[in-house]
């Protein structure tokens, strides 16, 4: 993705417009994934009664919908979060910079002290990140719902 962007004349100026157009490319595929999952997976008469008592669609969504697909969004945007900070090590490549440059520089000179100075800290931030959504989604979780 990034060297399909170099080439670009409003986007190739700079590596950093580069790493976020390709680090949000990335990133939707799983968030509208798993938002059409969990939105199609809701009882279908469920969304009857909501019709029964008069919601539009708007109303349906943001009160029935959403709230009982909340926990299958959640779980794209952990699985984006997580794969956009592996990747953004990457953008290193084409000059973004993080942690990816110190993993390049252990490499090229074959360094592995160098290589894990970026490699443990991008591991502890994916670790992370994703420990974090994992409790926002417990906390987001409709009750009585598996």
């Amino acid at each position: 993705m990034f060297g399909f962007l170099l080439p670009l004349p409003w986007l190739g100026e700079r590596a950093a417009r580069i790493a976020i157009a390709a680090l949000t490319a990335y990133a939707v595929l799983p968030i509208l994934r798993n938002t059409y999952a969990g939105i199609k997976g809701i009882d279908p008469a469920l969304q009857e009664v909501a019709n029964a008592l008069g919601m539009t669609g708007m109303q349906r969504l943001r009160k029935i919908e959403l709230p009982l697909s909340s926990s299958f969004i959640l779980a794209g945007i952990r699985t984006a979060t997580v794969t956009c900070v592996g990747i953004a090590t990457i953008a290193a490549a084409v000059g973004a910079g993080g942690l990816g440059e110190f993993i390049f520089r252990g490499v090229a000179s074959v360094d592995n002290r160098l290589v894990l100075a970026g490699a443990v800290p991008a591991a502890l931030l994916a670790l992370g990140a994703d420990f974090s959504l994992g409790l926002l989604e417990r906390a987001l979780r409709v009750p009585g719902r598996r």
